[in-house]
């Protein structure tokens, strides 16, 4: 049924604009506007000083990330034995930690159990897939919580490690960067944006694990793990068929900046049935 626009206005008595009852809301005083990212004032500050202290400079937005960082827990363990055991517990909050080995190793294993202990904690986790390894449907049958996992599949390391920082800052608590194997596509990154990272990641109180076929990350790693004499175990011997058991990893603590490096452990990966 149809009525005409008078009938609807004397029904109800829609709003004149031309004759307006009370003036529009307005908010006193304006909202101030919103600094992003570092002041230059505290950028002057940090130029002045000398670096080891400039390092040290903290601005109020920092320390609030801090102080709401502080009642987690300090490390997010990887639930792999031998890994966590090198790493004294686990992947560090505010942490930049490398994982270097070559293909057919278990080295993307290492990341898919480091994602699905994150995201089993309820972390928000960010995954930069340079390799293009990931697989959603094998992840979520090893225990990955997809609806925690924002997957990145940049084109070059320039743009992982570009994406790694964008999302750090966003707040995510993991951010995870895997390479793929080489040839790497596109240059290496320079080291300074390696150690921008690490910072960015030591501010946001982000657990970050870069998984590389050899080493990229120069001084901006807190620890680097190396496996190497990755080992096949088959069963069935003699002319009878052979099936794969698992691959034994042998890993290598090159080095961390607050535990004596060179200690090796081997991790045992075992194929599903």
């Amino acid at each position: 049924m149809a009525a005409p626009a008078t009938r609807l206005d004397w029904q109800f008595q829609l709003l004149d604009l031309r004759k307006p009852s009370r003036p529009a809301p307005t908010l006193v005083p304006p909202p101030p506007d919103v600094e992003r990212g570092e002041s230059d004032a505290l950028r002057r500050l940090r130029a002045s000083l000398d670096p080891a202290f400039a390092a040290r400079v903290r601005s109020g937005a920092e320390l609030l990330r801090r102080a709401a960082n502080s009642g987690r827990t300090s490390v997010i363990p990887t639930t792999l034995d031998a890994v966590d055991a090198l790493l004294g517990g686990g992947l560090e909050r505010g942490k930049l930690v490398e994982l270097v080995s070559r293909r057919a190793s278990g080295r993307f294993s290492i990341v898919l159990s480091a994602l699905t202990a994150a995201t089993t904690m309820g972390e928000a986790v960010a995954l930069i897939d340079l390799g293009d390894h990931f697989d959603p449907q094998v992840a979520e049958a090893n225990g990955v919580d997809l609806r925690r996992l924002l997957w990145v599949r940049p084109h070059n390391v320039k743009e992982a490690v570009m994406s790694a920082e964008m999302i750090t800052a966003t707040g995510f608590q993991m951010v995870v960067v895997d390479v793929g194997l080489h040839p790497l596509r596109g240059r290496r990154a320079p080291d300074a944006a390696w150690v921008r990272l690490a910072r960015t990641a030591e501010v946001h109180g982000t657990a970050m694990l870069v998984s590389t076929p050899y080493p990229l990350t120069g001084t901006a790693s807190e620890a680097v793990m190396k496996g190497s004499g990755a080992r096949a175990r088959w069963i069935g011997q003699g002319k009878a068929p052979r099936l794969l058991q698992g691959i034994d990893l042998s890993l290598t603590l090159e080095k961390h900046r607050h535990m004596r490096p060179g200690a090796n452990t081997t991790q045992k990966f075992e194929v599903l049935p």
